[in-house]
């Protein structure tokens, strides 16, 4: 089997754009096992209201809808497909759970960024490709 991790965000439709990646694969259907990965982006604010910590209200079980759109393209094209949810700062929880897994590979949707942009907000897709020890496929949207 061929395992890969597909990191996905709050967008369905660069959600479903890394999900066509993995089904175009080879014999996806009876080959390729997908793990679906949601990072719920840890923070914390400080207010007059007080201080509220990202610990104190992520759920791990309130998947966004990308995730559900994405499960069942796998699931149609008939792709084995298993989901998780993390916490934390999401490039670091994709490097970990690829290494936990040990998949063969991590297929995410990326966005074309202006280099102040990248410099400003980050990139998580930059830094898991910087990072990972194994292949990484990254869709853009056009």
């Amino acid at each position: 089997m061929y395992r890969v991790l597909l990191p996905v965000g709050g967008d369905v439709e660069h959600a479903l754009s890394a999900a066509e990646a993995v089904i175009s694969l080879p014999n996806a259907a009876s080959e390729v096992e997908v793990e679906i990965l949601n990072v719920y982006e840890g923070f914390e604010v400080s207010g007059e209201g007080g201080r509220v910590d990202s610990e104190n209200v992520w759920n791990e079980e309130n998947y966004p809808d990308s995730v559900d759109a994405v499960e069942e393209r796998l699931t149609e094209a008939g792709v084995s497909v298993s989901r998780r949810r993390e916490h934390g700062e999401p490039a670091e929880a994709i490097i970990d759970v690829a290494e936990e897994l040990g998949v063969d590979s991590i297929t995410m949707a990326g966005r074309r960024r202006s280099p102040t942009g990248k410099a400003l907000f980050g990139s998580t897709t930059q830094s898991v490709l910087l990072a990972a020890d194994r292949p990484v496929t990254v869709t853009l949207d056009e």
